[in-house]
């Protein structure tokens, strides 16, 4: 289909050296609409594809038309946070290496003279937070008045982290005549309809998939849970248990191996035997040959328990640990958990807010090449956080909302891939996950440690929408007026209606009534 576009010879070989040939689902949808010039809202789940389905009509727009040299920006795009800035720019750069655009990145956190002179340098894209910005534009250091192309991405998360007003900012210093592209992960954030209704002429909407089926490569599960301890406890426990998994998929691997090479050396005479196994991989390697063992020495080496195994075991078992991205929703949490898994071996890392850019470009880049196993987030990596290979997300502190729910699941189960998705469930939480339970239409599996249950087993009531039903019981014939706070909070106090002498002379006397005339001597 993208060679059906007449796409310019510069971005098709760009597409090509991505082996990039059929669009996904958003890619199929947006790409023909946007190259249109026409408006877009977008709903798509992250991890679809849909930066790329923004960037090829973007850089195919600035290709197509005669652009003047000393033109500013010609497309802007607004990301919510650092991280995805990062990953939008990835998604260029293989574009704008065959094309020779320029793209720069300004993002709060990095010197400020430094961005200055990334603008000088006039480049065609701006991939930028909108903090940051605003504050260019403030002091005249951004010219948007020649832009062709403005894509604002995550607008759900944008508006929710409070960055409407400087939005409405920057698209006041953007040209009249553009095109507009709004993404979001769900079009039925209030605040996205409005801000969408001010900004966009006409606009095609465009939604792709549903929230159940844009997650159907996620399996989903909850664990229900205490206090913060015992969620620790659960924490240490599935991470390990994902390292046995492993471990013994390897080992099985393995055995399976050396069963093939036993059975086609059995096959064959014993001369042809020993040159056979001259020839394999395994000649050379010093094999310690155990002596048979009794019965009772078998029934004991049974006996040993797995936490009883030596160092290099449990060492192993850390290694061997999935790449799992584990959720909170305070940075206080997340580096006090960072530091509870280090302590039991794990290569784990942190990411939040309060971090240096630097250490959030270096945690992000360590998790992706697998030297970090285990990264404890906020929320900061809820949106844009786009690494491979996730395999398990686990909310340790249930999120705040639907949406939030939404965006940290889909960090795993991208591209196809299959996703496990695991949140700890406390007696508060209950009717929010019976809410993402009736919004997304699935059925969370209910999962139970057996060493380490929970003493909440679920509210004892259930209404037909699946929440806790309340515990307050109605007593018929009881009049509720009698029990209301402004019928008693007087009950038994002395009443001073201010008539009467006694009334006449205590307001006198109030210290704030004007002075009273003397009655006459009779």
């Amino acid at each position: 289909m993208l060679n059906d576009l007449n796409l310019h010879h510069g971005l098709q070989g760009a597409l090509a050296a991505l082996k990039l040939t059929a669009p996904t689902d958003v890619q199929a949808q947006v790409i023909p609409e946007a190259l249109s010039g026409r408006d877009l809202l977008v709903s798509a789940k992250t991890g679809s594809g849909k930066t790329l389905a923004y960037l090829i009509p973007s850089v195919q727009r600035i290709l197509s038309e005669q652009q003047s040299a000393d033109a500013g920006t010609l497309a802007l795009v607004l990301v919510p946070t650092r991280e995805l800035a990062r990953q939008v720019e990835k998604h260029f750069a293989p574009l704008g290496k065959n094309t020779g655009l320029q793209a720069g990145v300004i993002i709060g956190g990095s010197d400020f003279k430094y961005q200055k002179s990334i603008l000088r340098k006039n480049p065609e894209f701006i991939i930028a937070t909108p903090g940051r910005l605003v504050e260019l534009i403030k002091i005249g250091s951004v010219d948007l008045q020649a832009l062709q192309t403005l894509v604002i991405d995550e607008a759900d998360h944008m508006l929710d982290m409070g960055f409407r007003s400087d939005v409405l900012t920057i698209v006041e210093a953007c040209a009249q005549q553009r095109q507009t592209l709004l993404l979001s992960a769900t079009l039925r954030h209030s605040g996205v309809t409005r801000i969408a209704s001010e900004i966009l002429t006409e606009a095609t909407q465009i939604s792709v998939g549903s929230e159940r089926s844009r997650h159907a490569h996620i399996h989903q599960q909850v664990v229900l849970s205490d206090d913060k301890s015992h969620k620790e406890k659960l924490l240490v426990y599935l991470l390990n248990s994902n390292a046995d998994v492993d471990r013994g998929r390897v080992r099985k691997d393995a055995a399976a191996q050396q069963k093939v090479v036993s059975d086609e050396a059995s096959d064959i005479d014993e001369p042809q035997k020993t040159e056979s196994l001259n020839q394999s991989p395994w000649a050379n390697a010093k094999v310690k040959v155990r002596p048979r063992q009794t019965e009772t020495e078998r029934s004991s080496s049974e006996k040993i328990r797995p936490e009883q195994g030596s160092a290099i075991d449990r060492n192993h078992s850390r290694e061997a640990v999935r790449k799992t991205l584990v959720f909170t929703n305070k940075r206080v949490t997340a580096d006090q958990l960072s530091a509870l898994l280090r302590y039991h071996k794990f290569h784990a890392g942190v990411l939040h807010g309060e971090l240096s850019q630097e250490e959030r470009n270096y945690m992000v880049t360590q998790f992706a090449e697998g030297k970090i196993k285990v990264l404890v987030a906020s929320d900061v990596a809820a949106r844009g956080l786009d690494v491979k290979d996730i395999d398990t997300v686990i909310n340790f502190d249930f999120p705040r909302s639907v949406d939030d729910y939404i965006h940290r699941i889909g960090r795993t189960g991208r591209a196809g891939r299959q996703g496990l998705a695991i949140s700890f469930v406390s007696a508060n939480d209950w009717n929010l996950m019976a809410a993402i339970e009736r919004y997304t239409e699935t059925a969370l599996e209910r999962r139970a440690i057996k060493n380490l249950k929970a003493k909440f087993t679920g509210p004892k009531k259930l209404k037909s929408n699946g929440k806790a039903a309340g515990t307050k019981k109605k007593v018929k014939g009881q009049d509720k007026s009698a029990s209301r706070h402004r019928n008693t909070k007087n009950k038994g106090k002395r009443k001073n209606k201010g008539t009467g002498e006694k009334g006449i002379q205590a307001q006198a006397n109030d210290g704030l009534s004007p002075l009273m005339k003397k009655a006459p001597s009779k």
